[in-house]
């Protein structure tokens, strides 16, 4: 999430070299502590999916009744972390939750998503995203000017993650908390019940597993030295020396 965020494309000169700004301290902190607790939600989201390998719609489901989709899973009810399990999933997911509201915030108050995260009209269109999809699948160098800013692709990929499948994700897991639905019964009720929360909080959470690994994997292809050097410490390095593709 917090990885799509630039500061203005300011450069500084150390030693004679000329090094693109890229990444603020806040967008480097929310990024790193974001991947963390997104690590840790994903293994402990598997060992509790394991204990009820099945998803149902409506508010009940059990073994016997029927099922919306059997997982290719085995059942596997003595997991070690099954039961401390839930309790890490849940602090993590506030850790997220708050890292997020912290991202937003700033982007807002800074107005990062209008002038680097948003789809521009001029760009949104299927043509310019052929054009990027296909850079990526020919391996082709990037220019300095790819580099300091998204493309059409990942404005709206990230737009979607940020916006929509982060959201998503953290409410249908509130509607999942008897402690929380008690209290704000519509979070549940807006899905039809608990179960069918469950089946939702799965394929947002599923959707974005795999947006993290094309992330990475975009990352490596893109020039992962001189990404990683972004986002630890706001720098790209020499802007001479372009990367492969966009990440």
């Amino acid at each position: 999430m917090a990885s799509s965020a630039y500061v203005s494309q300011a450069a500084v000169q150390t030693s004679g070299i000329v090094e693109a700004v890229r990444h603020s301290a806040v967008v480097r902190i929310t990024h790193w502590i974001s991947a963390v607790s997104f690590a840790v939600l994903v293994g402990s989201g598997i060992a509790i999916l394991l204990a009820h390998p099945r998803l149902y719609w409506g508010e009940t489901g059990a073994v016997g009744g029927p099922s919306l989709l059997d997982l290719p899973l085995p059942f596997v009810l003595d997991v070690p972390i099954r039961g401390p399990g839930r309790y890490l999933h849940f602090l993590s997911a506030w850790v997220m939750v708050l890292t997020g509201l912290v991202y937003v915030a700033t982007g807002v108050a800074t107005r990062h998503f209008g002038k680097n995260v948003l789809p521009t009209g001029g760009e949104f269109n299927l043509r310019a995203m052929a054009a990027v999809v296909r850079q990526h699948v020919r391996f082709q160098r990037a220019s300095e000017a790819d580099f300091a800013r998204y493309n059409i692709l990942q404005r709206v990929t990230y737009t979607g993650v940020v916006f929509v499948l982060l959201p998503l994700m953290i409410w249908t897991g509130l509607a999942m908390s008897p402690a929380v639905t008690s209290v704000f019964p519509f979070l549940v009720t807006a899905f039809g019940g608990q179960q069918s929360a469950r089946t939702i909080h799965f394929f947002a959470s599923s959707a974005l597993v795999i947006f993290a690994f094309v992330h990475v994997a975009m990352v490596c292809q893109a020039g992962f030295k001189r990404r990683m050097a972004a986002m630890l410490t706001g720098r790209s390095g020499n802007s001479d020396t372009p990367e492969k593709g966009g990440a």
